[in-house]
């Protein structure tokens, strides 16, 4: 090195960004890798929210299911076209679903950028024992809407699955 310059010559130039990159993507990377876990599903809150052994409550990320009671939250789903009257019965049949489903059978849970909500709860893609997605399959099945609120790494994936469900007339799709 020479006086106050970090490299003399091409090499130790090429030598010294190269240690920068490698500082800054150790740095960065945390941040945007998933974190994995497994569990057991020991309780079905609802349609989005389950309790699983060793971690506690956890959002199935990316995908919003009816209250059980009528709420403020409603009009998201009414703004897209569902009607009402397919609220209440949605609720219940996600809960009997996902009861049916994964109550007391080991999931893998995946993160994504955002680790936690508001409420202090795991964000997670809640994968069974066979890989399939949950969270999808709760979308396919017309259980669910895609939570556009926020970005995640699968909204494209789930938007695709929820106009599946629509263009069938599953669930909160149905026009009875």
């Amino acid at each position: 090195m020479t006086g106050n310059r970090p490299c003399s010559g091409w090499g130790h130039c090429v030598l010294f960004l190269t240690g920068v990159l490698l500082v800054l993507g150790t740095c960065l990377a945390p941040t945007a890798s998933a974190e994995e876990l497994t569990g057991k599903v020991l309780w079905i809150y609802d349609g989005d929210t389950i309790k699983v052994s060793g971690i506690g409550k956890v959002r199935l990320i990316g995908i919003d299911t009816p209250e059980h009671e009528r709420s403020d939250r409603d009009r998201s789903f009414t703004r897209l076209g569902i009607p009402a009257r397919n609220l209440r019965p949605t609720a219940k049949a996600a809960l009997h679903y996902n009861i049916d489903r994964v109550k007391n059978h080991p999931v893998r849970l995946v993160t994504d950028t955002d680790t936690h909500d508001r409420y202090g709860r795991l964000l997670a893609y809640v994968y069974l024992d066979d890989g399939t997605l949950l969270n999808r399959l709760l979308l396919e099945q017309g259980f669910a809407i895609v939570y556009r609120r926020f970005d995640f790494a699968l909204k494209e994936d789930f938007l695709a699955a929820e106009a599946r469900a629509q263009n069938a007339r599953k669930g909160l799709w149905a026009t009875q």
